[in-house]
């Protein structure tokens, strides 16, 4: 088998944790598809689309140059790039934060302080753009691995990284001096597309499984005459799905609610009275 000329592409990281979130994503949206061990691409089996697996910072690249249709890989990446490509949606996950550090116990308090010094990152083209933007022209020391401990080895008086919760910043005593950028893991479109119709129906199967990982449908029974004030705790998407129950003086009431409110909202319509009180996750929807 190999790649048609003629069918949408879509390249996803070939390993690590972005490769598994991707293909699980892809999956849940109606994307079925198999990797043959080591295969560089598959067939998708349910829409006119191959799928390539390539490495993640190359997939900005390659969707620029059409070699690609739709990418799923990091918007850290795609800015490293300066890749011109559409970013068609966020997908939700892998969010992070580039970050200048500096040693805890340094005096630099601002980008500007770092005139001169020697920086060593990954991202070398933000990180020039950025400081430039601070009249701070460095030395950039371009490494694709690890960069925390380099100020340690004294290859460098900053670093620029990504930063997620910042255990590794304190576990080498280095603190943010200043945030570059917020990112995520997105899906970008190439402007030379061979099948926009076809982008167009993935990207629309994508929104409803990330809009749906966002909320949760609370069920509950309420006695009939607290049923307005319970509508105004969950009034659901455009309203609320309300049953009457055997007993006329009580109702069932579904609503579709953010996940991150429900405990609260448990709690209040526990409040008014509610019972039997449950949580549905969601796993795809049309909004």
């Amino acid at each position: 088998m190999s790649l048609s000329e003629h069918l949408l592409r879509i390249g996803i990281p070939s390993k690590g944790r972005l490769s598994e979130l991707a293909t699980e994503l892809l999956l849940q949206a109606g994307l079925t598809f198999r990797r043959q061990e080591r295969a560089l691409f598959a067939r998708v089996s349910s829409i006119p689309a191959d799928i390539t697996f390539l490495r993640t910072d190359d997939i900005p690249t390659l969707c620029a140059e059409g070699a690609i249709d739709l990418g799923i890989t990091g918007s850290d990446l795609v800015t490293e790039a300066d890749a011109k490509v559409d970013t068609r949606m966020q997908l939700g996950v892998g969010r992070c934060k580039l970050a200048i550090c500096v040693p805890t116990s340094s005096p630099y308090q601002k980008p500007s302080d770092l005139a001169g010094k020697r920086v060593a990152t990954s991202f070398p083209k933000t990180t020039e753009r950025f400081l430039k933007q601070h009249d701070a022209p460095v030395h950039l020391v371009n490494l694709n691995g690890s960069v925390e401990i380099m100020i340690s080895l004294g290859v460098a008086d900053a670093i620029v990284d990504l930063v997620e919760t910042g255990s590794t910043l304190a576990a080498n005593q280095l603190r943010i001096l200043e945030i570059i950028g917020q990112y995520e893991t997105v899906l970008i479109q190439s402007p030379s597309c061979r099948d926009t119709q076809t982008a167009d129906r993935i990207v629309r199967r994508l929104e409803g499984v990330v809009i749906a990982r966002d909320y949760s449908l609370l069920e509950y029974n309420i006695p009939r005459s607290k049923l307005a004030a319970a509508e105004s705790v969950t009034p659901g998407f455009t309203s609320p799905t309300v049953t009457s129950l055997e007993d006329p003086d009580w109702c069932a009431v579904r609503a579709m609610v953010k996940r991150s409110d429900v405990i609260p909202l448990m709690e209040k319509l526990e409040q008014l009275g509610a019972l039997a009180i449950l949580e549905f996750s969601i796993n795809n929807c049309r909004l």
